[in-house]
Parts: C-alpha cells; sequence; structure tokens
C-alpha cells in the first residue's frame, strides 16, 4: 500500500477572488491525504501521540504548480512513500483533476518528533513495520 488516494473537491472557500485555488490550499488538501493515507494504514495520529509520545511535522517541502484547480473541481490527492528511515518519511504528493492531469506535484519529507521534546524520535516500531509490510 506505498500508493493511496484521497478525493477532495473545491470548495468556494479554498479559492481566490478569481476563483482558482489559492496556492497554499494544495497543501491543506496534502496534508488531509497524509492524514487519511495514515488512518486507512491504521493509524490515528492522536493515538500515536497519546499511546507512544510521538507527533509528525513538515520538514521540508518542494512544489510545483502546473495548472490550477477552480471552484468546485472534483480532485484527487495522491500519497506515495518514497522511503522509510529511522525517523522520517518522505512521501511524493499530486494533486490530479478527474481526467487525471497533474495539476500540482511535490516531495515532503515529514519527520517524527518526540511530543514533549520535540526532538526526533524513532518511527514507532507499529508503524515501521506496516510501512514495510505494505511497500
Amino acid at each position: 500500500m506505498r500508493d493511496f488516494a484521497w478525493p477532495v473537491r473545491v470548495y468556494y472557500e479554498d479559492t481566490d477572488a478569481g476563483g482558482v485555488v489559492y496556492h497554499a490550499n494544495y497543501l491543506k488538501f496534502m496534508e488531509r491525504a497524509r492524514t487519511e493515507w495514515l488512518r486507512h494504514l491504521g493509524f490515528e495520529q492522536d493515538r500515536l501521540m497519546e499511546a507512544e509520545g510521538v507527533i509528525f511535522a513538515v520538514r521540508q517541502l518542494s512544489l510545483d504548480y502546473l495548472k490550477p484547480a477552480r471552484f468546485n473541481d472534483r480532485l484527487e490527492v495522491k500519497v506515495i512513500l518514497l522511503d522509510s528511515r529511522g525517523a522520517s518519511l518522505s512521501l511524493r504528493q499530486t494533486v490530479a483533476d478527474q481526467a487525471g492531469q497533474t495539476l500540482c506535484r511535490g516531495t515532503i519529507t515529514v519527520v517524527c518528533l518526540d511530543a514533549g521534546s520535540l526532538r526526533p524520535k524513532r518511527l514507532p516500531l507499529s508503524l515501521s513495520k506496516e510501512l514495510k509490510d505494505a511497500g
């Protein structure tokens, strides 16, 4: 399960004065897809914080905006696991329209942090195992 897709509809609040999705909202779409990807794998972020004492933070990202999305468009946001290391996940994410045309794409590095100290902490063993088994 290295690839995951999440449907999104563009709401009026997602757009700018021209009716086009505001650039920062692609990040919100991607964040939601990552949360749903983890949920699909059986991991709720609030439970990981309570049980394992970890949270996740974006460390690095790079985005390419290729074509605009507009109000009321149906989109698909994909999460593709590129690599899983001790305390980090490298992901590719895309936002595509219904025809499958990529509108925005990016690479994101997410790090696992100790919820108290905010210092890097190894991914929980259960998550690491699931990612390895799914890949």
